[in-house]
Formats: structure tokens, C-alpha cells, sequence
């Protein structure tokens, strides 16, 4: 196969961190390329430098054999490189359509936008990927799947022929995921190449060619995806293998009931939800997307209004109208998009994980006390393992794993009873999952109550002491966690229409 990049040599620093040494990649055409590794490997920032977001301090990129310097994102395209970002950057207030073809949108004599050639330009590549969608929608009413989906839709309007994809499934049901892969074929066939970044290693049997494995900003190995097993891969990431952790099922029998939702509703998005919570007990919710189950959460941390239904907080009635109502009840709420609602990204680790507490650091004149958030912050930058340079380091500077860990300090500090991990390994690698997980053991033992919402079957299946499951808005039924359940039995509840009318326990 023709070889359409080669990139050697590539050194990037950022403040306080050496974040690509020396590391090199190649892509031919035709082909799917993954590039694995830990987050903090330095994959993303390589690809920035491919798509021009990122200039190298050192090392040559190469295109169709031909050293080329690329000077942004525009001089990227201009050689058919296109990137889908793990971290979506749509314009929310804007329609499907107006997203995808912006700044390529149709125009009519005068300059003027051509909305109805542009809704149909849009709607024909949605028809291509097979997405039944209108391109007048509002990009806010999407859910966070939809809107993924519409970032890929948007790469391929470029006619790409290199297209970077970085976590492309992140949020996708199986049946999406299955569509995507479906394009990816068609595209490889008509010659395009495409680097694939994820953390879903069973996705690697199913789209990759090559496998390229980087480890701490530098390049380890490039192997053939048919000859390697999935265990080999995930020990070159890591540097050691990795030991699969089930979890253990206390006896929760004489524990008391730290969170009790009663008769939950919101409109068609949540109907008659019922259920309970433990301490010391993981509560898993899994369903298809569109289940209701963050809705769930929302509701319940005030986020969003609901229409009715009782929250109890250790046996107390409380009333949750905001989210500081349900702080002050002792209740956190980690957000799947931990970027927008978890996160300051322009603000530092220490003041991240004090920014739920700051009435701990604050004197009677509202002065700040900066050695005890220090102290504070450094602590928990030590319990988490959380990996920078110092606790001054911006947020955004962090791998996603390590954002992740910063957000559950927060809510750690503020030591809620309560806590509501929401897709709590979304674009984590393999080594940083285990450590959530031990995590959330840890805080069960410890004896918080906590829910985990996931669409990872065997996450769900490993985490959770019970699983409730949802479908189109309801409860459809409560299964034991661990190896009590199988996948098959979880989908058949989230398949299934009708309220759950007892607990499979």
C-alpha cells in the first residue's frame, strides 16, 4: 500500500511536561491504523501536530513522501487531513446542517447563505452514514451519542483523505458503533487512511490493520492487529500486565438505605422511577442511550427539573431544587461531560479540587487560605495518584484520566455520602480504569453510597453489587451485580418496554 504518512523524530514540550519524545508513526493508504497507549502516552498530541492544531519543536512530517510544515488546521485540510476530536466542538446553538458544512456553507447571489441547498447537501451525507436525522435540529436537543455522530459527519464533508478518528465511539450504542464501522469499510476501500485512537480494546480485532503502541510520549511498537493478542497490546501500553479485578459482594443485608428516590418523573424521559441505595453499595444503572438513565441523575442532583417523585436522604424527605440543595444533602454528581460541568480547564489541580469546598479555606474576612488548598491539593494529588507536574498545573494540560481523578477529589473533599459516577471511564485507558475501579471499591468499603451509570456492559457487570436497569424512560428491572448476571440478561431488561414490577435478586 502507498504510504500517505510518515512522521519521525517529533518532539513536543508543554510547560512542565515532555510530552513526545522522539516519536514517530506511519499511515498507508487504504488502511486502519490504531494508536494505542495510557492516557498521558501523548497519542492526542501527536495527532494535533498531524492536524496542525499542535506545532513540533522538533521532527518532520511527511505527505505522500514530501516534507510539509503545517502551520494550522487550514493548512492540514489543504492536504486531506481531517480530525474527529475525543472532546466535541460543536456549536450548540447552531442546527445539524449549518455544524457540518460550516465555513463550506452554499451560497445564492449576493452572498447570501442558501439554506434550503445546504439542509439538503447535509441531509445526503446523514442519508450516507445511514442516520435517520433532521438537519434543521438544534445541535443542544442531540444527545451526547448524536452529537458524536455529527462530528464524524462533519470530518467526512471535507473529503478527507487521511482521517484522524480519536475516540470516535466513546459514546455510542452497539448499533452505532456498528454504522461507524460500517463507513470506515466504505471509506477504506475508496482509499482512505485512518488512524483510530481508542481505548475499547475489543474494537482493535474488529477495524484495525496495524497497531501502533506509544508509552509515555514515546513510540514502543508497531505490530499487525491479526497476529497480536489483545493481552500482548494491553502490556505494551502499561509495561506490565494487567490483572483482571471482579468485584466482591458485601453482605448489605443489615446496611442502612443512604439514598431512597420514590415515584421519580419527568416528562417522557423519566417515568415512575423507583429505587434505593445502600451504604457501602454500587449501584449500576445500565440501558441503551436514550434509557433516561443521566436524566436520572440529573433529577436527582437538581440539575433539572423534575415533574414529581420524593428524594429521601437518610430516611430524611429533602428538597432538591439546585444543585447546591443537593451538596448541602450530601450528594455529588461526577457529569460524563466532566470537560463543560465537571472541570474549570483554564483554572489549576488546586483549585479544581477546592472549588466545591471553599468555605473549608476561607477565613472571616473571605481571604483564602492558599497553604492549606496547597497542602490540601497535594494530599489528594498523592492518594489519587494523580499524575502532574505540581498542583499549580492547568486542568486542561492533563490526560483524560487524570482530569477524571481531579474531579473525584473534589467531590471526595467535600465528603459527600452520596456520590453518582456518570460514564465514570469515558475515554480512559485500560491502566486508569483499573485504578477507577479500585476507587469506587474503595469508597463502597469506606461506606458511600454511589451509583454508576455506564454503558460498558462489563463494566456495569464488574463494578456494580446490584444493577438497575432502564428502557425508554422507566425502570425495567434491578439484577444482582458481579457474576450473579450475564450481558444477555441486562439486555433483555433494556429491550424491555414495559415498569418493572418486582427486583430479580
Amino acid at each position: 500500500m502507498t504510504e500517505l504518512v510518515r512522521m519521525t523524530g517529533i518532539e513536543k514540550r508543554f510547560p512542565g511536561v515532555h510530552a513526545l519524545k522522539q516519536a514517530q508513526f506511519d499511515l498507508k493508504r487504504g488502511e486502519v491504523h490504531a494508536l494505542m497507549g495510557e492516557n498521558g502516552a501523548g497519542k492526542s498530541t501527536l495527532m494535533k501536530i498531524l492536524s496542525g492544531i499542535y506545532r513540533p519543536d522538533d521532527g518532520t512530517v511527511e505527505i505522500d513522501g514530501q516534507p510539509i510544515e503545517l502551520s494550522g488546521p487550514k493548512a492540514a485540510q489543504a492536504h486531506g487531513i481531517g480530525i474527529i476530536h475525543q472532546e466535541l466542538s460543536l456549536m450548540n446553538d447552531l442546527t445539524v446542517g449549518q455544524n457540518i458544512l460550516i465555513g463550506k456553507e452554499p451560497r445564492r447571489s449576493f452572498g447570501r447563505l442558501d439554506e434550503r441547498e445546504l439542509n439538503r447537501q447535509a441531509g445526503e451525507l446523514l442519508g450516507s452514514m445511514h442516520m435517520k436525522l433532521d438537519p434543521k435540529t438544534i445541535v443542544a436537543e442531540l444527545t451526547i451519542a448524536r452529537q458524536q455522530m455529527i462530528e464524524i459527519a462533519k470530518a467526512l464533508s471535507n473529503r478527507s483523505r487521511i482521517l484522524i478518528m480519536d475516540e470516535p465511539t466513546a459514546a455510542l450504542t452497539d448499533a452505532e458503533v456498528s454504522e461507524l464501522f460500517a463507513i470506515i469499510g466504505r471509506l477504506k476501500s475508496e482509499g482512505v487512511g485512518i488512524i483510530y485512537i481508542s481505548h475499547k480494546m475489543d474494537e482493535l480485532k474488529r477495524i484495525a490493520d496495524r497497531v501502533t503502541v506509544m508509552r509515555d510520549g514515546e513510540y514502543v511498537v508497531t505490530v499487525e492487529a491479526a497476529d497480536t493478542p489483545v493481552s500482548t497490546i494491553i502490556s505494551m501500553m502499561v509495561g506490565r500486565a494487567l490483572k483482571e479485578e471482579t468485584v466482591t459482594i458485601p453482605d448489605l443485608d443489615t446496611a442502612e438505605t443512604a439514598l431512597s428516590v420514590r415515584g421519580l418523573n419527568r416528562g417522557r424521559v423519566i417515568r415512575d422511577v423507583s429505587f434505593e441505595v445502600r451504604h457501602g453499595e454500587i449501584l449500576g444503572f445500565a440501558g441503551l442511550m436514550g434509557a433516561g438513565r443521566t436524566e436520572v441523575a440529573r433529577a436527582i442532583f437538581g440539575a433539572d427539573p423534575k415533574d414529581s417523585g420524593e428524594v429521601f436522604v437518610h430516611g430524611k424527605p429533602v428538597s432538591i431544587g439546585t444543585p447546591k440543595d443537593a451538596v448541602r444533602a450530601g450528594i455529588g454528581y461526577l457529569s460524563e461531560d466532566r470537560k463543560h460541568f465537571g472541570l474549570a480547564l483554564g483554572m489549576d489541580v488546586r483549585a479544581n479540587i477546592a472549588m466545591a469546598s471553599l468555605g473549608q479555606f476561607t477565613d472571616m474576612a473571605g481571604r483564602l487560605d492558599e497553604k492549606a488548598m496547597q497542602a490540601t491539593a497535594n494530599d489528594y494529588i498523592e492518594r489519587l495518584a494523580i499524575r502532574t507536574p505540581d498542583d499549580r498545573q492547568e486542568v486542561q494540560l492533563l490526560s483524560g484520566g487524570n482530569q477524571q481523578k481531579v474531579v473525584i477529589a473534589k467531590w471526595l473533599l467535600r465528603d459527600c455520602d452520596i456520590l453518582i459516577f456518570d460514564e465514570p471511564t469515558r475515554g480512559i485507558d485500560v491502566g486508569a480504569k483499573g485504578e477507577i475501579y479500585r476507587l469506587l471499591a474503595a469508597l463502597a468499603a469506606d461506606g458511600k453510597a454511589i451509583i454508576v451509570i455506564s454503558s460498558e456492559l462489563p463494566e456495569i457487570l464488574r463494578v456494580s453489587h446490584r444493577i438497575a436497569v432502564m428502557c425508554e424512560g422507566r425502570l425495567t428491572g434491578i439484577l444482582p451485580g458481579g457474576a450473579g448476571t450475564t450481558q444477555e440478561e441486562i439486555m433483555h431488561l433494556a429491550t424491555l418496554r414495559d415498569a418493572m414490577t418486582e427486583e430479580h435478586a
